[in-house]
């Protein structure tokens, strides 16, 4: 069992640690306010035809407390393979690296357990959080690879912020801008890519949600802002009766959803969702809705500044390089990875990939 307190001492770079089993209270509280609901989430990956030594990479739950979020811990099974454990506390990302030598079975079995509590920031008086420190500005101002905050990512962010004065003004600004110019794309696979400078140059404003939430992110700090983009998955349906905002069974292979925050000054971090107003129009039944769409508005509305938190998150991470990975780094990280000595697996595609993720709901509210 690891010492939590060891890697909370550290931060920035990726720490080694052991595995901590579901019963460690990593995050928790000793009195646990109301709301919060439990859910273990298993994720199984078995390589069937490996090439040499293979090497898997699973995302852990977020590892820094939230008011959305209390990541209980992770139970871990792997036969065959050499399990380390990396945290980068700064991002809130947590990995499972597990290696299997050349002749052996890939195969590691990850069951993580979380506690999640809707989250709702009130955008007329704020919860008057404290400010951000100067480092944690910096880190969520600066520009990446696929989220840059010069040129026409500039451009564009002091266009839509020309007649917002405070910063509440341009956070709304540039969450409105997106919902009403962009558009969800279902033939974009995954979550999307989140190259945001192309989406801009191009003019073809669509996407999935790390392509729309990551231009939230990518305005905003261009404004001045402090943003981040959060990455998890889906892990129940909506209780808000929206069937295209959770998932319908227990298989949610395929949920994974990456979500925005924005800091506003007196008001804390500010939950964001244009890209699910956005997944609204596009799949809710009985089909296409329009912003004029009453189920649309609500949404609209609720969706600035409260997540429902059928949905839980994996890390803040951007550009990540995977421990021992032969490959290059992944722009976020919420799906599996795996390399053989053939190359980097397709995590897109998990039928190939061969993994499979699957969620329960543990304890609803008390």
């Amino acid at each position: 069992m690891s010492n939590r307190r060891n890697f909370l001492k550290r931060s920035g770079a990726l720490i080694p640690a052991l595995w901590m089993p579901l019963s460690s209270k990593l995050l928790a509280e000793e009195t646990e306010p109301a709301g919060w609901r439990t859910y273990e989430v298993t994720t199984h990956v078995e390589i069937r035809n490996p090439a040499g030594v293979t090497r898997v990479w699973i995302p852990e739950p977020l590892i820094r407390e939230t008011p959305f979020q209390k990541t209980l811990g992770n139970e871990i099974k792997c036969e065959e393979g050499k399990v380390t454990r990396f945290r980068d506390k700064q991002q809130g990302m947590g990995i499972i690296n597990a290696v299997f030598p050349a002749g052996t079975k890939p195969a590691i079995t990850v069951t993580s357990s979380a506690k999640l509590r809707d989250w709702t920031v009130d955008v007329a008086t704020g919860n008057k959080r404290p400010d951000l420190s100067s480092s944690e500005r910096i880190q969520y101002l600066r520009s990446t690879k696929m989220v840059p905050t010069d040129g026409i990512v500039k451009q564009r962010a002091i266009e839509i912020t020309r007649n917002a004065g405070s910063e509440m003004e341009k956070a709304r600004a540039i969450y409105a801008w997106i919902v009403e110019n962009t558009y969800r794309s279902p033939k974009v696979r995954g979550c999307g890519r989140g190259d945001i400078g192309k989406m801009l140059e191009s003019g073809e404003l669509s996407g999935k949600c790390a392509d729309l939430n990551g231009l939230y992110v990518g305005l905003a700090r261009a404004a001045g802002l402090p943003a981040r983009e959060v990455f998890g998955i889906r892990v129940a349906k909506s209780q808000l009766g929206y069937r295209s905002l959770g998932t319908s069974s227990e298989n949610v292979t395929k949920a994974q959803h990456c979500r925005a925050e924005v800091y506003v000054t007196g008001y804390g971090w500010l939950p964001v969702d244009p890209a699910d107003v956005r997944k609204v129009m596009l799949e809710e039944p009985p089909g296409p809705r329009t912003l004029e769409d009453e189920k649309v508005k609500a949404i609209r509305a609720r969706l600035f500044g409260a997540w429902e938190m059928n949905w839980m998150a994996y890390n803040f991470a951007q550009d990540v390089a995977l421990p021992g990975a032969a490959g290059p780094p992944v722009h976020f990280f919420m799906y599996p990875e795996a390399e053989t000595q053939d190359g980097r697996l397709d995590c897109l595609d998990p039928d190939t990939f061969c993994y499979s993720i699957t969620t329960r709901t543990v304890a609803e509210p008390t």
